[in-house]
């Protein structure tokens, strides 16, 4: 029956003890809650206390970096490790797999994109754990709090040391944004042994920038870094292999890889050793170093490709040459002046062939390759053009008698041919009448460095057959001048200026050579001459030099685009048998422009260029003219000096067989001919006008090669034939 209480009547009371208990519930919650917020408010004010008392924060360690040096595209070059000998190779979000990133943050940090630099969600679990087994088990750390700890090192795991890395998380997050610290983790997590950041791990342990990662290598990279040292895979493959397992299994769980891509990654073989990270253009990586040495990043015109390439064709020909002899290569693009690829030597670690000399700046004898020039300054000057006839007969310069490599005459040949066939009487005619010191000169005035012999006076015709010093670098400096019709350019190593005040100043114009009908004149020509076995004719304009004493072989070769230089020889200037640059470097010339992988460009036809035959050429040039006056200077009179062997030499006879025989090649240098030779004093050789002779030795051992000339001088040497 319903209650029948008028309207406005109070309920009846609750029982007395109902109420009272009630009531003490609700006092002790409110007293709780009270304590509990000045609790907070205690841990807050003595956290913010804490807080104040710390320093600011120091992120000097971050920058600390190695040198690295890159190609043109950034490509690394060569690392170099830091001052106290860590490899932390400089690395951005951006430079990473992004899987990577992904199965970093599911492992070590879920809510990493979300928290302010701690999360209390781990937090609480790991304070759980820590009240369940009384100790730490997991120190619920964010990513933020293990960059704060790389950040201010420290060996104990304590509350402090925790309570530390949460201030300096919160500074972190409040200071920086989520890339930029997830870029600080990826450069300071340490992965074993003195790697120290992801880039140097990925190139240590895979061999490869950690850009592009497998799911096998980027598990094992999350894992390294907890405990880098008990889990490095050179020592402890097994524990690494294990931890790589616990982080596959969390990625499977996330859905970050198919169950199929985690079965093949776990069956993926751990690495058993640290791969060597990239060598590539030693040479010119100290160079850039030496020259800016405060600089963390170098930034060269190398194409790492190419220089690639070339490394492993330097490597590819020494295979067959002595253990002393060594190559170096020099490309350049021929419309920027930049270097592409610099091959100081074949093994920069290699004794024997002084591998950590820059043999492309060594000062050498360059032979005939300066050739070209004499021909290109003949053509400048109104002396000759490339049908203009030439006498190739017998010559005398006072006591100089230049003498064809052959021995041999062609007689009335055109300087077209004359220069194809590399012959050296035409050329000294053409020297002579240009004359030697303003031969120098210009070439001094397009920026060579040449370097006579310190007992010559005043350049002599010798200069033109390669009786100066200079450079690989220099001598393609040179050619490169004939690609680009006749201007000169500097050649650049870098690809950006270094330092701060680089390229301040105002550049100076480049020189220029000979006119661009001159270099197309010499380039048409070079383009003719007779290739290496392994070559297509026509395809690029080259010129080879052999010195004297067979010490240096050079090639160099252009088209319009690239300029190549080879040099073959020993570190030491010894003399090498057998070596000669149309059989050693010609070669390797033609193999390195195949491996730049572009047909050669030719050289476009100037519109002032006479095209014609001897007979139809203005009279002045179809005869170079016999009534000139010719050079005699006071190189033509030096010394008597046996060229070749010098003394001490060993002479491999094995390398100096000549259809079953052995055949020893023997020069001379200056006096006045006729020479005779003698071995151990007994005339071997009749007296001949001829500076080069060829000796049939007995056997090996001891002997004693002499030399006298017509007036009566003589020079001896002793050497070993073995």
């Amino acid at each position: 029956m319903a209650d029948a209480r008028p309207a406005g009547s109070r309920a009846s009371p609750p029982p007395p003890g109902v109420a009272r208990g009630a009531s003490g519930r609700f006092r002790a919650l409110g007293l709780a809650a009270a304590c509990g917020v000045l609790a907070l408010t205690g841990a807050g004010a003595a956290l913010l206390h804490y807080a104040a008392t710390l320093p600011p924060l120091d992120l000097a360690t971050a920058s600390d970096r190695s040198t690295v040096v890159l190609d043109r595209e950034g490509v690394l070059l060569r690392p170099f490790v830091t001052g106290d000998g860590r490899w932390k190779l400089p690395v951005g979000v951006d430079d990473v797999d992004p899987r990577y990133l992904a199965m970093l943050k599911a492992y070590e940090d879920r809510r990493f994109d979300d928290h302010p630099g701690i999360d209390p969600l781990g937090m609480a679990r790991a304070a759980g754990q820590m009240l369940l087994n009384g100790r730490i088990v997991s120190g619920g750390s964010t990513l933020t709090m293990q960059v704060a700890r790389l950040l201010e090192p420290r060996e104990e795991r304590s509350l402090a040391a925790k309570l530390r890395q949460a201030v300096r998380a919160v500074e972190l997050e409040r200071r920086l944004d989520k890339r930029q610290i997830l870029a600080l983790y990826l450069s300071l997590a340490p992965f074993g042994g003195n790697l120290e950041g992801v880039r140097a791990a990925s190139l240590a342990w895979f061999g490869k920038e950690p850009k592009r990662l497998s799911t096998a290598e980027a598990a094992l990279l999350v894992a390294l870094p907890q405990a880098p040292e008990q889990r490095r895979p050179d020592r402890f493959g097994e524990a690494a292999r294990q931890a790589r397992q616990r982080v596959l299994a969390r990625v499977e769980a996330a859905g970050l890889a198919t169950r199929g891509e985690v079965a093949a990654a776990r069956a993926e073989p751990i690495p058993v050793a640290r791969k060597p990270f990239p060598r590539l253009a030693p040479h010119v990586a100290e160079q850039a170093i030496a020259e800016a040495p405060g600089e963390r990043r170098h930034r060269l015109a190398i194409d790492a490709r190419l220089q690639a390439s070339l490394e492993q064709l330097a490597r590819e020909r020494s295979v067959g040459l002595a253990p002393e002899v060594s190559i170096a290569i020099l490309a350049v693009d021929n419309a920027s002046g930049e270097i592409r690829a610099s091959v100081g030597g074949v093994d920069y670690f290699a004794s024997a062939r002084a591998g950590s000399l820059d043999l492309t700046r060594a000062l050498r004898s360059p032979g005939s390759a300066l050739k070209p020039f004499i021909y290109a300054l003949a053509f400048d000057n109104g002396i000759a053009h490339p049908e203009t006839l030439l006498e190739d007969r017998p010559a005398r310069y006072g006591v100089y008698v230049p003498e064809n490599f052959d021995l041999g005459y062609q007689g009335v040949i055109s300087a077209r041919k004359a220069l194809q066939l590399s012959l050296n009487v035409p050329t000294i005619e053409l020297l002579s009448q240009l004359g030697p010191q303003r031969f120098l000169s210009r070439l001094r005035g397009a920026g060579a460095s040449l370097v006579l012999p310190k007992e010559a006076g005043a350049p002599g015709l010798a200069i033109g057959l390669g009786g100066l010093g200079i450079t690989l670098t220099d001598l393609t400096r040179l050619y490169v001048g004939l690609a680009r019709g006749g201007e000169m350019t500097e050649l650049r190593i870098r690809a950006e200026p270094a330092g701060p005040d680089a390229g301040s100043g105002a550049a100076s114009p480049p020189g220029r050579l000979v006119d661009p009908v001159a270099a197309w004149y010499v380039s048409d020509a070079l383009l003719g001459a007779p290739p290496p076995l392994n070559a297509t004719p026509g395809r690029i304009a080259f010129k080879t030099g052999t010195s004297y004493g067979y010490r240096d072989a050079f090639a160099v070769g252009y088209d319009r685009s690239h300029t190549i230089g080879i040099w073959v020889g020993r570190a030491d200037n010894g003399a090498v048998p057998g070596l000669v640059a149309r059989t050693v470097a010609a070669p390797i010339l033609f193999d390195a422009f195949a491996r730049l992988g572009r047909d050669p460009r030719p050289f476009p036809q100037p519109r002032d260029a006479i095209v014609a035959s001897a007979g139809r050429l203005p009279p002045p040039l179809r005869h170079l003219r016999q009534d000139a006056p010719k050079t005699v200077t006071a190189l033509n009179t030096a010394a008597l000096r046996l060229a070749f062997p010098p003394e001490g030499a060993r002479i491999d006879l094995a390398a100096s067989r000549l259809d079953g025989r052995a055949e020893i090649n023997l020069k001379v240098a200056g006096g006045a001919p006729p020479y005779t030779w003698l071995i151990d004093g007994a005339p071997v050789i009749e007296a001949t006008r001829r500076r080069e002779a060829a000796w049939q030795p007995p056997g090996k051992g001891f002997v004693r090669i002499s030399v006298i000339d017509a007036a009566g001088a003589s020079e001896s040497v002793s050497v070993r034939l073995q």
